[in-house]
């Protein structure tokens, strides 16, 4: 399970932080972490001790590399920083002349046609379970900050596990009407999640938030409504895809609750759309993505870097799977799928499925299981896609779809952990370009994740090439004429991150034309304490700015940070005094 974001800061500080019975979090009250409990280098090489587990072989691999850590945190922003995980921190920290003094400094720094606006996503619990705002003041003064900084925006989640919780149809916006209003009163526009699939389970899940009570009622009743594995495990982070049209969830299909749900959405803030809020991302998978749950971290099933495992054996899957089959004239095929695909935590070559040298992946039975298992889930996000453009038509606001950034064994010949995924990406055929196409088709933004990552910074072992998959994604959007957004995949506050996404924002992906593609918005995760931090705000709020001038701004990072540093140190004792008043 993911640490909450207390952990997380005791983590980076080195300072244990007491977390209080009453915040929503999947870790118990009161409960200390400290920095050597956590904070580990990646082995040089993640092949670790192995058993056999049949003809195939489990591997332990430890969990993907954090960032390095930037620095030690000084004693009195660790306090200011628990505040805000407490309550009204920052109080003060952006008031009228702080902000209009450092809107001086970025006006007209952006030009058209030139820079990538920058969104923030908010905490995952922004809304309480009682559908009120989640440390109000705190959420007020911070999103006062990201403004004064030159954010353009906030992403957050809209969680229909809150929203639709206790019956079919009775939906309560609570929290979303005033989180909604603040973001409109700073002037920040706001990418709307529409988050159909439960939150805890994934990296950086931070607390627990279910599906509706009356879904989690129905997969009760019946299991194969959630993604099942060949063991028989079963994933209850989002309605398995073999039954997006049939009417399983009280007399509705999941595709009609999911469009349901965002008319009811478009029809409460219709005053806001276009205006306030600017786009909509459709979740459309776990931890809201185009994928199948192939790697779920919950319980320990899956550590990086494994290649994951199919999920196609519930039986609404395995009936579609039956029927291509038959199509094909190869009824043999419709019974199962791959069964020499090995476990979560194998790698390619430990399998007779993914190994290069006649993996069954390369063979005719490959080939069609692989074209089935893709195309379910590109005929998803089309009936998805499909349903939020008819409700959100004519309202100004950009549709978007996640596609994840499984960048790891990338550099083999199946690409095993796509594959398991539902990208049927390999040495021999571009998996994106479809999706892209699918999102073009319908006017979608293709939202991409692993932006900040380098290659050299990953495990050399598992073959992982962030760079080279971020550049392979943005061909694919320019062959389809699909805009390209981007996210971060990992907290980062370095400049190496940064200079990785200012570069990724904006790649040359023809060498001989000099040609540029350049994305529509990038998204920072995550609005949290670290990121408020001083050293961390001063050079995130130099990112921001380097970001809105585009890449080739003639001007450096070290004249970007001084002006950054003199906003930092305006607002730093407004910081303290904040943080100082609450110790009381």
């Amino acid at each position: 399970m993911a640490m909450s974001l207390p952990h997380q800061i005791g983590a980076i500080s080195g300072t244990p932080i007491q977390v209080e019975s009453g915040n929503v979090s999947s870790e118990p009250a009161a409960t200390q972490v400290s920095a050597s409990a956590v904070w580990r280098l990646p082995a040089t090489n993640l092949r670790a001790a192995v058993q056999k587990q049949g003809p195939e072989m489990d591997r332990i691999s430890p969990s993907p590399p954090l960032s390095p850590r930037i620095g030690n945190m000084r004693p009195d922003l660790s306090v200011a920083c628990q505040a805000l995980m407490e309550g009204p921190v920052m109080a003060e920290m952006a008031t009228e002349d702080v902000v209009r003094e450092y809107k001086e400094r970025v006006a007209g720094a952006q030009v058209k046609g030139k820079g990538v606006p920058v969104y923030v996503m908010m905490p995952l619990d922004s809304v309480t379970m009682g559908n009120t705002v989640n440390r109000r003041k705190a959420m007020n003064v911070s999103l006062q900050a990201l403004k004064s900084a030159g954010v353009e925006g906030v992403m957050m989640d809209v969680w229909w596990g809150l929203v639709e919780r206790d019956a079919p149809g009775a939906y309560n916006w609570g929290g979303y009407v005033e989180l909604l209003e603040m973001a409109k009163k700073h002037g920040l526009k706001v990418q709307a999640v529409m988050s159909f699939h439960q939150c805890g389970g994934n990296v950086g899940d931070s607390c627990t938030i279910p599906l509706p009570k009356w879904v989690v009622e129905e997969v009760d009743k019946d299991p194969d409504l959630a993604y099942t594995d060949q063991w028989g495990m079963r994933n209850y982070e989002y309605i398995s895809l073999g039954c997006d049209t049939l009417p399983v969830l009280k007399g509705r299909s999941p595709i009609q609750c999911y469009a349901d749900f965002m008319r009811a959405f478009r029809n409460n803030f219709e005053h806001l759309l276009g205006d306030t809020i600017v786009e909509i991302q459709v979740g459309m998978g776990p931890a809201g993505e185009l994928r199948y749950p192939s790697y779920p971290e919950q319980n320990g099933t899956w550590k990086f870097p494994g290649i994951g495992a199919f999920q196609c054996y519930d039986k609404y899957m395995l009936s579609s799977l039956k029927a291509a089959a038959e199509a094909a004239g190869k009824p043999e095929w419709g019974s199962t799928g791959p069964t020499d695909a090995g476990h979560y935590n194998n790698w390619p070559e430990d399998t007779n499925f993914f190994r290069k040298e006649g993996g069954g992946w390369n063979g005719p039975y490959g080939e069609f299981f692989l074209t089935w298992y893709s195309k379910m889930l590109l005929d998803h996000g089309e009936r998805i896609v499909s349903s939020a453009k008819a409700v959100f038509e004519n309202t100004g606001v950009k549709i978007s779809v996640k596609i994840a950034g499984i960048h790891w064994h990338y550099g083999t010949r199946s690409h095993a952990p796509e594959l398991t995924a539902g990208y049927y990406n390999t040495r021999f055929r571009d998996g994106y370009f479809p999706i892209a196409q699918m999102l073009a088709r319908h006017g979608a933004i293709f939202n991409f994740t692993c932006i900040e990552m380098r290659d050299h910074e990953q495990p050399q072992d598992a073959q992982c090439a962030p760079e080279k998959l971020v550049r392979q994604v943005a061909l694919a959007t320019r062959e389809a004429q699909v805009p390209l957004a981007g996210e971060n995949a990992l907290p980062r506050y370095d400049e190496h991150a940064h200079e990785q996404i200012l570069q990724a924002s904006s790649l040359i992906i023809d060498g001989n034309s000099g040609e540029e593609s350049e994305m529509c918005a990038f998204t920072y995760l995550r609005m949290n304490p670290v990121l408020f931090q001083a050293d961390n705000w001063r050079r995130f709020v130099a990112f921001v700015k380097k970001m809105k001038e585009g890449k080739d701004a003639n001007r450096c990072w070290e004249q970007v940070e001084r002006e950054a540093e003199q906003f930092v140190h305006v607002t730093q004792p407004l910081v303290q005094e904040a943080a100082g008043a609450l110790m009381h």
